[in-house]
């Protein structure tokens, strides 16, 4: 199989969360450990650190891959879903996987992956570990998929576990109450491997506490602890968290003594986090006159924080084009909106992508106007048509929606 015939298979032979929700979503990690002493456990030869959290973990994960590789390092990035290209998931140095490896790691392994029916994303994972070890990686950056303790990640045994902070999202696997769902996140902390906090409440916080003593495990709160004083090419307000929880996960990895890095780079891997990761879809403006601004924010955590700075955008006339998967809770999300805007509803082109019927339902229940368009890029051509130059463009609600107009 060439690359494309290789990543068709994988996309429509398995199962995957994000394409078709929760057929893919498994209850424990044996598969994992199949696939991993498979392939003779190349994730005991890496060091790591894994990075999970409801909102920020993306961020968190090319912040600290920019701010390492600054400072010399050779840092594997593992992180998910892509925007374009399934090869961004798995970068070394901002280098993407070769197709020619990743053709012949299916190749090899694919009668195993068809006996034991593995997920996408375990063989995904697989592959990034196998990539990691062959490359010679001098630190792998490991971002949880969903959840944490029965995550395909979650086998691994890192210098250091982050969690960014706890929200409402994939509340049918991972809980409907905040303590549920910190206690998944909470299952990367390891004994005695140190954890950094990025954000918390009091409901979430026992719940870290207890885990890190039952691990004996140092913890860290970053937001208690850290100041954030570097500037960043992400201009999101939410960056402000995600800035001090890497700040603090830099601070215990210096003081474990396996890294030496400088000021200048934290510095300098805060300024050049695009160019050194490629990081798209965070608060990224991509026209101007209108202003055009793109975000992957979709749930109500990440969505409150960016419509705030959305209304504090200078413009005539506000313009939303949005779409969503089918299992977010508009109930929640749409609420948040800004009523006086003009909505360009659409449908991301997956098999979760939600009816925009439906969208166009909901919204006008909560007073949000707007036509319902055939695909993404007809209804962001529609805004940018219609819109004046002092006029401030939101494209998101998705993921998938982001991507298709990146």
């Amino acid at each position: 199989m060439n690359y494309q015939e290789t990543i068709d298979w994988m996309f429509q032979q398995l199962p995957m969360y994000q394409q078709i929700g929760t057929s893919a979503y498994k209850k424990d990690l044996t598969n994992t450990i199949l696939l991993a002493n498979h392939l003779q456990n190349p994730q005991k030869e890496l060091r790591c650190i894994h990075v999970a959290g409801t909102n920020g973990k993306g961020s968190t994960s090319h912040l600290l891959a920019s701010v390492l590789q600054e400072a010399g390092y050779r840092v594997g990035l593992y992180t998910s879903p892509h925007l374009k290209d399934f090869r961004e998931r798995i970068k070394i140095n901002n280098q993407l996987i070769s197709e020619t490896f990743v053709c012949e790691f299916i190749l090899k392994n694919k009668t195993f992956f068809e006996e034991k029916d593995m997920s996408f994303f375990e063989m995904t994972v697989g592959l990034a570990f196998e990539y990691f070890k062959k490359e010679q990686v001098d630190i792998a950056i490991i971002e949880v998929g969903m959840g944490g303790r029965l995550d395909a990640t979650n086998i691994i045994t890192p210098l250091i576990s982050v969690i960014t902070n706890i929200g409402f999202d994939h509340t049918q696997f991972l809980g409907t109450t905040l303590p549920e769902i910190a206690f998944e996140k909470a299952g990367i902390i390891k004994p005695q491997i140190p954890v950094v906090i990025g954000e918390y409440v009091e409901a979430t916080k026992k719940v870290f506490l207890e885990k890190a003593k039952n691990c004996q495990s140092a913890i860290y709160f970053a937001s208690d602890l850290i100041i954030a004083t570097y500037t960043s090419v992400l201009l999101g307000d939410y960056q402000t968290h995600n800035k001090k929880t890497v700040l603090q996960t830099i601070k215990v990895l210096i003081m474990q003594n396996e890294f030496k890095i400088s000021e200048e780079n934290i510095k300098d891997g805060f300024l050049n986090v695009i160019k050194n990761t490629s990081l798209q879809g965070r608060w990224q403006q991509i026209h101007e006159n209108p202003k055009v601004i793109c975000d992957t924010a979709h749930n109500k955590e990440g969505l409150k924080i960016v419509l705030n700075q959305v209304s504090n955008e200078d413009f005539k006339t506000l313009h939303f084009v949005l779409g969503f998967v089918n299992d977010k809770d508009l109930d929640e999300i749409l609420p948040l909106f800004i009523k006086n805007a003009n909505f360009y509803f659409c449908k991301p082109d997956i098999l979760r992508g939600l009816d925009t019927r439906i969208l166009q339902e909901k919204s006008n229940y909560y007073g949000l106007k707007g036509q319902i368009y055939d695909s993404v890029s007809a209804a962001y051509q529609t805004a940018l048509h219609l819109a004046h130059p002092d006029d401030f463009i939101y494209i998101g609600g998705s993921t998938f929606v982001v991507a298709e107009i990146l």
